[in-house]
Formats: structure tokens, C-alpha cells, sequence
């Protein structure tokens, strides 16, 4: 199983808007790779990814086409106060993220 780990809205350090620019690119290149992501967990302000406004939404409509689940950490969204803006996937606990990341064969964490 491949999980997807994405903790940030963005990709690198530096420049906010070219961070979502690369996290937005990598995201597209991922899916044009067909590589198998079992799960994607968005945490901390990789929140903004599944929720209204976001402009990878599209990206993971179609993940989910391939099966892929997506959950977005609870505490996160109540935190920021933007729980009732999801808008893709299930709303995730630390417990969910724990079991998966130790079961995963693989983690991808972007940075």
C-alpha cells in the first residue's frame, strides 16, 4: 500500500504561491504516472487541499475515480475552523493516520 502524506499546502520553503504552484504540478504529475496511491492523509494546512477554494480539487476527483481514499485530519479542520468547507473525502483521526502509515509499504511525504 502507497499513502500519501501531505502536511503542508505546499511544496518547499520560500515563496508561498511558487510552493502551491510545485505541490499543484507534483499532484498532476503523480496522477499522469498511474502510479497505485492507496491513500492520501492531509494534515496541518494540507488541509486547504480537500477543501473549498482549493485548486487541486480537480487532481483528486480523479484519484478517488481510481480508488484511492482521501481523509483529512479532523483536529486540523475544527483547529482552522473550516470543517464544514470539506469537500472531498472523509474527515480523518490521528488514529486512522497511525494505523495507516504503519501498515503502508510505502510513504510519500512531500516537503
Amino acid at each position: 500500500m502507497i499513502f500519501l502524506y501531505l502536511n503542508s499546502d505546499k511544496m518547499g520553503d520560500g515563496d508561498p504561491e511558487l510552493g502551491k504552484k510545485l505541490l499543484k504540478s507534483f499532484l498532476s504529475e503523480l496522477l499522469a504516472s498511474n502510479t497505485k496511491i492507496d491513500f492520501v492523509g492531509c494534515v496541518n494546512s494540507g488541509i486547504n487541499l480537500t477543501i473549498e477554494g482549493s485548486d487541486v480539487l480537480e487532481i483528486f476527483k480523479e484519484f478517488e475515480k481510481r480508488g484511492t481514499k482521501i481523509a483529512t485530519c479532523g483536529t486540523c479542520l475544527k483547529h482552522y475552523g473550516k470543517t464544514e468547507k470539506l469537500l472531498i473525502g472523509q474527515i480523518g483521526t490521528m488514529k486512522m493516520t497511525v494505523e495507516i502509515m504503519t501498515k503502508a509499504d510505502k510513504v510519500i511525504r512531500v516537503n
